[in-house]
């Protein structure tokens, strides 16, 4: 049972941090694309920061996936 309850968390935990990384990307690509600068100018911002919010996602999955690995071990 407890087994259970954990891998219910993790899949909410993995679900919460994918919509969460998905409306802040939303929001800061939102914010660039309305400041004053060309939009060759805003290019290097959007790529940018969609490389460093999803390395950030990627890295947390990979702990999470680590964390699933152990709760499924110890059943």
């Amino acid at each position: 049972m407890k087994k259970e309850k954990s891998i219910q968390l993790i899949l909410w935990v993995k679900r919460l941090l994918a919509a969460g990384t998905f409306f802040v990307w939303g929001y800061i690509i939102l914010r660039i694309s309305h400041t004053p600068l060309p939009f060759s100018e805003q290019v290097p911002y959007c790529m940018g920061s969609t490389m460093l919010i999803f390395g950030v996602l990627t890295a947390l999955f990979k702990g999470i996936e680590y964390w699933e690995k152990q709760t499924e071990g110890n059943g």
